[in-house]
């Protein structure tokens, strides 16, 4: 049964606490394969600045950083990013920040924002209040990529469903450039009008 409300700050930061890389970001090939494929659907070579949401433990924030002038890492964990500034310390790049998003979101624009596994953790108020915080966040020519699993679980939304509404909150300020679908994820990359 789904959850009804968004998932709380301290359901993820048990999980850290707990199992220290609850989805085996470090091991699973799963985990590898997909985040050669964001790295690879990125839509230009350098970015001057990205904000990655949901940085967990920094597996892919340390292969991203590469591609960035600036990264800001952010996610609700203290646990995560503790090991995320240890994986990445010598990144100068890359700026770690415990924020709740979207009530949290950190100001400024962005050249790309990085949605990958989070929004179906989120309601439908505060999808709409992520819409609402994009349209400023990405400026014209910017762009969103969003990467979601596919298969069931009890959050708020399944992946399919976050990326509709979403889609959907944003309307026309958005354009499709990629969507792409592998067995068990769904890639989706959005340029900004």
């Amino acid at each position: 049964m789904r959850r009804n409300r968004s998932i709380a700050p301290d359901w993820f930061e048990a999980l850290y606490r707990e199992q220290g890389d609850p989805w085996n970001f470090e091991t699973s090939a799963y985990e590898r394969a997909k985040y050669d494929h964001t790295l690879a659907a990125l839509p230009c070579p350098r970015l001057g600045s990205m904000l990655e949401v949901g940085c967990a433990n920094g597996v892919l924030t340390e292969r991203l950083a590469p591609r960035c002038d600036r990264l800001l890492a952010v996610d609700v964990s203290e646990t995560a990013l503790a090991a995320a500034a240890v994986r990445c310390a010598d990144l100068p790049q890359v700026v770690f920040e415990r924020r709740h998003l979207p009530a949290e979101a950190p100001p400024g624009s962005f050249d790309l924002i990085l949605l990958s596994e989070v929004i179906y953790y989120w309601d439908s108020d505060d999808l709409a209040r992520m819409a609402d915080y994009l349209r400023g966040a990405v400026p014209s020519g910017g762009h969103l990529m969003l990467v979601h699993w596919l298969g069931e679980t009890d959050y708020p939304k399944s992946g399919d469903a976050a990326v509709g509404e979403l889609a959907g909150l944003l309307g026309d300020a958005v354009e499709v450039i990629a969507a792409e679908r592998r067995e068990e994820y769904r890639l989706d990359l959005w340029r900004r009008r």
